[in-house]
């Protein structure tokens, strides 16, 4: 593939190193967490996807109401569309996975999930249940809900259906129902050996919105203003909430901030309606805890004398309250407030704990150094007493001095039998609607465990406390400065990265087996082969090697002499599957490592295809160029540069990607020079645009004025019609029939065409169940040599997918400009 965008992409990914250093805390945050310390409310809200939460509301609540506050999100967006690159499915879900975690760092939420997959738009909650695991989910919420145990649960949508998405109906009944079942000891009994029991929430009510021209509030609801500003801060809610919900930047969901008066309101939907406050009948004082009055007192007292400038003067108090709480009966805010003042003492001494190294990976059956770092900044009474980091334990009895550096350094052996780190909710095989999670307490964690976590005791104004730190990786950028990313542990050896699938159709198709060493000791030889002939006499490719550290090899095969069949890459002496690193990296987020097994299929399609040189524009991005390729299309990026200066006359194709026309508002100063191109026998092939506020369409698209609809085929095995079954488009140079709409994956079409000029011919008609037919998905116009085309068909899903139809269908309207007659 030419890529006239390479110093583009890597200058993008030059500048994508960013990831969270570690937090700090302002004196106005600690006096916050003091008066935080006194309230003893809860609340859960809940919906289905990255991007569905209230940004305002979690805000308000964390942050002015100071209750502990949560986000459950049902799915993790995988099956969503991407605005800032070509990821998608789990890929997507791990970028919106930190997306959110993002976004709760700046609102003070906290993150939760359930093990549903976003398989993509469905259009009521019965298709949602068809591939989500119904009672399995419901599980999964009362799961959550029983750990954090809300005084309130909100939802972001109604049973009803008025949130438009089935997954938002579906997430909406799934909260109403854990409302009940959470606090029924006979549903889901098998969570309590876990050390959850049953818990009934004061009230659930549904946060009703005005979205569009859907407005579901009313002046008869329990309302109140969420839009006040906090002087501590030096921010309203509504422009913390405007930062953390700009954090959704792979669905384009940069907002302005807001001040002002800002109304949230609410229907009842199960408990005791509020009447004057949210909290109504809900104790949220140390009342309701035994002793717990004594305590409120202590804590008055450290709010009345806390010292902005001198934050460390509390500390004998904080400790004091830490043996007070200590002495209370076990509980559940007793748990939570003993980890809030356990932080208010580390932050109030100004105590710097960091544990880093200074490689990106730690390598099995190699070795990691970590670097230790402390400084008691504000000079608090504190003596180190132990580190204790996997395996190692170091008993010492050392004074920290006032602003004095101590570092600590050791060198640990990576085992073999050390787990590499992977999202734990890709540990498993999925099903089609969710994950496989084998560990009940991983349910509803946000994200990947640390690889090493470093544990150091200290003795604080005469009490010992516990610090745990994840280790991470931390380097000196020279234009970003001081960067922190997680730590990843690898294996010795991984694979480069390779297509699922190979097609021979491609005569000059290569598979590159090539190994990646990240030690010195990676020497073996490695093989690819049949995956269902697992001895290694029956394996038919074999290649041997020895490598270096960060050394790598290439071993290219040629597809056509391979055979039809599913191959996979491993050590010789390893009997299991080799793993492909994949990383993913944008400036917003912390870098994502995960792995995959290196596991791919050559197979032959039916499929011919007529032309040879395709040129591509690239829009929010997809992974369309590199199935072109596949099918033996030269493929050329065109750009903007590349538009004006190429002769776009050698292009047999011309192919717009998805949403170019509404990310790419350069196109429109080509639109004549495409329209040229395609009078002068060109074609013309552009993929779908929304007609959302997402990126609203500043150019024209084609020769005639067409509409572009919200209109969408989710069923991805709905009928297809065959309008015109003599069009070029279903016989040359392939014959589609009703097979090739076989197999597809999430959905058939999205963002159909209406309002279509005469000139327009429509091809395909389909429906979900229930629904009107629609022949927008596919519209084909010939303008004067040439033809134009504008289709919602998810090629960009069921390209990468290796669905056959979807190729055969691809060259026919690539073929589309050349002469056949039927």
């Amino acid at each position: 593939m030419k890529r006239g965008m390479i110093f583009i992409l890597f200058l993008f990914f030059f500048f994508s190193l960013f990831a969270q250093t570690p937090k700090s805390w302002t004196s106005a945050d600690i006096y916050l967490g003091l008066k935080k310390l006194n309230v003893l409310g809860s609340v859960l809200y809940v919906a289905a996807h990255p991007d569905d939460e209230n940004t305002r509301l979690i805000t308000y609540f964390s942050k002015e109401k100071l209750y502990r506050t949560g986000y459950l999100s049902l799915t993790r967006g995988d099956g969503g569309q991407n605005l800032i690159g070509n990821e998608q499915g789990i890929e997507l879900g791990l970028i919106r996975t930190q997306e959110l975690l993002a976004a709760r760092r700046i609102d003070g939420g906290e993150q939760f999930f359930t093990r549903a997959f976003d398989f993509g738009f469905s259009k009521n909650p019965g298709e949602t249940f068809t591939k989500w695991d119904r009672e399995k989910i419901l599980s999964d919420v009362v799961w959550v809900i029983r750990k954090f145990q809300p005084d309130v649960i909100i939802t972001r949508f109604p049973v009803t259906g008025e949130g438009g998405h089935g997954h938002h109906t579906a997430s909406a009944i799934l909260a109403n129902e854990a409302f009940t079942a959470a606090a029924d000891p006979n549903r889901f009994p098998e969570q309590f050996q876990y050390g959850v029991k049953p818990w009934q929430a004061k009230r659930i009510l549904w946060n009703t919105f005005n979205f569009g021209s859907t407005n579901t509030t009313g002046d008869d609801q329990f309302k109140f203003d969420v839009g006040g500003y906090n002087p501590l801060l030096g921010k309203s809610y509504g422009e913390i909430a405007a930062e953390s919900r700009s954090q959704h930047k792979s669905q384009g969901f940069g907002v302005p901030a807001s001040r002002g008066v800002a109304l949230e309101y609410f229907k009842t939907t199960g408990g005791d309606a509020p009447v004057n406050d949210l909290m109504d009948g809900v104790d949220i004082s140390w009342k309701k805890i035994k002793g717990g009055e004594a305590v409120s007192k202590a804590i008055d007292g450290l709010i009345a004398s806390f010292d902005l400038l001198h934050p460390e003067s509390s500390l004998k108090g904080l400790v004091q309250l830490y043996n007070s709480i200590s002495a209370l009966q076990d509980g559940y805010w007793k748990t939570q407030k003993l980890k809030e003042v356990q932080q208010l003492i580390e932050q109030s001494s100004g105590l710097f704990l960091d544990a880093t190294t200074s490689a990106a990976y730690a390598v099995q059956t190699d070795s990691v150094r970590i670097n230790l770092s402390l400084n008691n900044r504000l000079g608090s009474n504190t003596v180190i007493k132990k580190i204790d980091l996997n395996g190692f334990d170091s008993v010492l009895s050392q004074p920290l001095d006032k602003n004095k550096n101590i570092n600590f350094s050791k060198t640990f052996f990576v085992p073999g039998t050390k787990e590499i780190t992977q999202p734990y909710w890709l540990e498993n095989k999925m099903e089609q609607g969710y994950y496989n999670v084998a560990s009940q307490e991983k349910i509803g964690q946000p994200d990947v465990d640390p690889a090493y976590v470093i544990n150091v005791t200290l003795n604080i104004e005469g009490r010992d406390f516990n610090f745990s730190k994840p280790v991470k990786y931390k380097f000196t950028d020279p234009v970003r400065g001081e960067i922190y990313q997680p730590l990843t542990v690898l294996p010795a050896v991984t694979f480069g990265d390779i297509s699922p699938f190979y097609l021979k159709n491609n005569p000059n198709g290569i598979l590159d087996a090539s190994v990646i060493a990240h030690c010195n000791t990676a020497t073996s030889s490695n093989e690819i082969g049949d995956i269902n002939k697992l001895s290694k006499d029956t394996l038919s490719l074999v290649f041997t090697y020895h490598l270096k550290k960060d050394n790598t090899i290439h071993q290219p095969y040629a597809i056509a002499n391979l055979e039809n069949k599913t191959y996979r890459l491993r050590p010789v002496d390893d009997p299991k599957t080799g793993k492909i690193l994949k990383s993913i990296h944008y400036d917003h987020i912390p870098a994502i490592n995960y792995f995959k097994d290196a596991i791919t299929t050559v197979k032959q399609l039916d499929l011919k295809t007529y032309g040879k040189k395709i040129g591509y524009i690239v829009g929010a991005g997809d992974k369309i160029p590199e199935a072109l390729e596949q099918m033996g299309y030269e493929v050329t990026i065109l750009g903007d540069k590349e538009l004006s200066k190429n002769n776009i006359a050698q292009f047999d194709a011309i192919i717009a990607g998805v949403r170019a026309y509404n990310t790419d508002e350069w196109l429109n100063n080509h639109y004549d020079a495409l329209m040229k191109y395609v009078n002068d026998g060109g074609n013309l092939i552009v993929q779908y645009n929304t007609s959302t506020q997402i990126g609203p369409i500043r150019a024209k698209i084609g020769p005639y004025n067409f509409d572009i609809t919200r209109t969408r085929v989710t069923d991805e095995n709905a009928i297809v019609k065959f309008l015109k079954p003599d069009h070029a488009v279903l016989n040359f140079p392939n014959k589609i029939t009703s097979d090739d709409f076989t197999g597809w994956v999430q959905e058939r079409s999205i963002y159909h065409a209406a309002n279509w000029d005469k000139n327009f011919e429509t091809i395909f008609s389909m429906n979900d169940p229930g629904e009107n037919p629609d022949e927008g998905s596919l519209i084909i116009a010939k303008y004067g040599k040439g033809y134009f085309t504008y289709t919602g068909l998810v090629f960009y899903r069921e390209l990468p997918a290796g669905v056959a139809g979807a190729y055969r269908l691809m060259a026919n309207l690539i073929a589309l400009n050349k002469k056949k007659a039927f």
